[in-house]
Order: structure tokens, then C-alpha cells, then sequence
């Protein structure tokens, strides 16, 4: 029987390169070997966004992200976080056992409101919805970047804090760390983020890409120059979309000198058109057939559901309710 794998995504803003590189990549590799559930967390989102639109149209546009980019809705279990009630019912029943202190330690909380966010109790209670998604589906792993580790882990001592208290119904997950995914710089050298306003997405139109490429930070190297392609940011983009041959000849440019940082934005714009022409030309497909993809997720959420309220049977007589 295969593993059950989960993973969530926040429709917080636009997907991009990094996003791809770092999780989205490694979930369709991971649809082959594990039974995945990839839900889109849309009640996670509302402790960032208040406005509805923008709300929905984001949650539409993850799926057509993961669709486009090669999801096999035949393998892995597409879904809208929100339309799952029993996520919720599980939410609360959790929370009863949840020690504050545990929530208090949560770094996730004490980073944003340090950068502004309201410390509502969405924000504080997060990880426990987090824990809510993750053992409705008894799931055995849950891959995660290093920053939400600590999420998963707080997700494990509530299930084991639950089934001590009410017998072993929840199943403890696994958590995957994502060590090797690759970091991908933003146009500014910082890390990729929506957030630094620094991203390069895989499906806006064909001009704004070419100005964030062109706009890539690099140093002031005159063109006749040796170049060190290890401290580029245009170079560590390029490593992600090229082949070895190409990375390799590029490397050689760099060091021989005579080849500007111009130059290699071309060839790094060329190769970006080039790596992402299937997807771009799929993601315009579905824009144009948005019937199809809600269905698609309607159907991801009545197989998720299956799940969830057998997982709630067990949780309700445990608890006697």
C-alpha cells in the first residue's frame, strides 16, 4: 500500500520560479511513488488576505498552476482546503488539548508580528489547523521547507498528546525535509519571495518577464572581464532551467571573459521560454476552461472528504461526541 503523502499551499499571492524549484517540482516527482493530497489552503490564506476576490481568484489560480505544470489529477488528490468542513470540526476538537504553551513557542507567529501582521488569533492558532489538515487523512509524510518544520513537529506532539488522552485513533506523521531543494534568488540576490516583491513567475505575459530578467542584480564586472558565475545571480537561475552541457559552456563564458551579464540574460530569458513552453501553452488552456478545473477540484475534494469524515467517526466516538 502506498504512503500517504500531504502537502498545502497558500494562495497568498502568485506562484513562481521559487516556488516551483522548492516544493511544487518535488510534489510532482513524489505522484508516482506516494498517494498525494495537495490541497489548497485557502482558510490559511484569510490570516493574510481580507479581500474576497482577491481571495478566490488566487485559490483559482494555484490549481492552475499545479495543473499546468503537470499534476496528474489521476495520481494525486487536487482540493480547496474550504471545502472540507470537517477540517474545521477537527480544528476545534484539537484545540482543546492543545497546550498554549506549545502554540506560544511557534516562531512562524513571533516573525510576522514582528513584521507587522495582527496577532489575531487566526495567526496564533495557525499550526493547529496546520496539525487539523495534516491528521484528517492519517497522513504518513508531510515534505516541508525547513520554515515550516516546526509546524509538523507541533502537529506530531498534539496527536500524540490526543491519542494519549483518548486512545490511538490519530496517526503520527513523518516530516520530509526538503534539504536539497534548491534556493532560488530573487532578482535582487535575496531569496525568491512574493514578499520581497523579487520573483519571477512561470505564467505572466512574455514582456514582464523579460523586464525582471533584464532587471536581475549583478555586479559591475566590465564585459572584458573574468567573471565568477558562483556569485551570479543570473548563473544560479540559469543552473535550474539548463542542461549540464549548457552550464557548463556558460561557466567557460564566464571565466574566459569578454561576455557580459547582458549576454547571459539573453541566453537565461531564451532558456526560461524555452524550460517552461508546455506549461505556459497549458496554463492558457485552462484560463480558457475554468468549468473543467473547478470540477476537477470538486472532484479532489469528494475523494479528500471520504477521508476526512472517516477520520471524524473515530475522533467523535473517542471523544464521545
Amino acid at each position: 500500500m502506498k504512503k500517504i503523502v500531504l502537502s498545502g499551499i497558500q494562495p497568498s499571492g502568485t506562484l513562481h520560479i521559487g516556488n516551483y524549484f522548492g516544493a511544487m517540482k518535488q510534489y510532482l516527482e513524489l505522484q508516482d511513488e506516494c498517494e498525494s493530497f495537495i490541497f489548497i489552503a485557502n482558510y490559511h490564506a484569510m490570516t493574510s488576505i481580507k479581500d474576497k476576490n482577491l481571495l478566490r481568484n488566487n485559490t483559482i489560480d494555484v490549481a492552475l498552476n499545479y495543473l499546468a505544470i503537470g499534476l496528474d489529477t489521476e495520481k494525486v488528490t487536487l482540493f480547496k482546503q474550504s471545502d472540507i468542513p470537517e477540517v474545521c470540526e477537527l480544528t476545534w476538537i484539537l484545540s482543546t488539548i492543545t497546550p498554549m504553551g506549545l502554540l506560544e513557542r511557534c516562531h512562524s507567529y513571533k516573525d510576522k508580528i514582528a513584521n507587522g501582521m495582527s496577532p489575531d488569533h487566526g495567526l496564533f492558532a495557525y499550526p493547529v489547523l496546520m496539525a487539523s489538515d495534516i491528521l484528517i487523512y492519517k497522513s504518513d509524510i508531510v515534505p516541508v521547507g525547513k520554515d515550516q518544520k516546526q509546524h509538523v513537529e507541533v502537529t506530531r506532539d498534539i496527536a500524540i498528546k490526543f491519542n494519549n488522552t483518548f486512545g490511538e485513533i490519530l496517526k503520527v506523521p513523518d516530516i520530509r525535509l526538503n534539504e536539497d531543494t534548491a534556493v532560488v534568488p530573487g532578482i535582487d540576490g535575496r531569496k525568491m519571495s512574493k514578499s520581497y516583491d523579487n520573483h519571477i513567475t512561470m505564467f505572466d505575459d512574455e514582456k514582464t518577464i523579460k523586464n525582471k530578467i533584464m532587471s536581475i542584480v549583478t555586479d559591475s564586472t566590465p564585459l572584458e572581464k573574468p567573471k565568477d558565475p558562483e556569485k551570479c545571480n543570473v548563473f544560479a537561475l540559469y543552473k535550474l532551467l539548463a542542461t549540464k552541457d549548457e552550464i557548463s559552456k556558460m561557466r567557460e563564458n564566464y571565466l574566459k571573459g569578454g561576455y557580459g551579464y547582458g549576454h547571459a540574460k539573453k541566453e537565461l530569458l531564451n532558456k526560461f521560454f524555452e524550460f517552461f513552453e508546455k506549461p505556459r501553452k497549458k496554463y492558457n488552456e485552462l484560463k480558457n476552461n475554468l468549468d473543467y478545473v473547478e470540477l476537477i477540484l470538486k472532484k479532489g475534494a469528494e475523494k479528500a472528504r471520504t477521508e476526512a469524515v472517516k477520520t471524524m467517526q473515530e475522533v467523535r466516538k473517542a471523544v464521545g461526541i
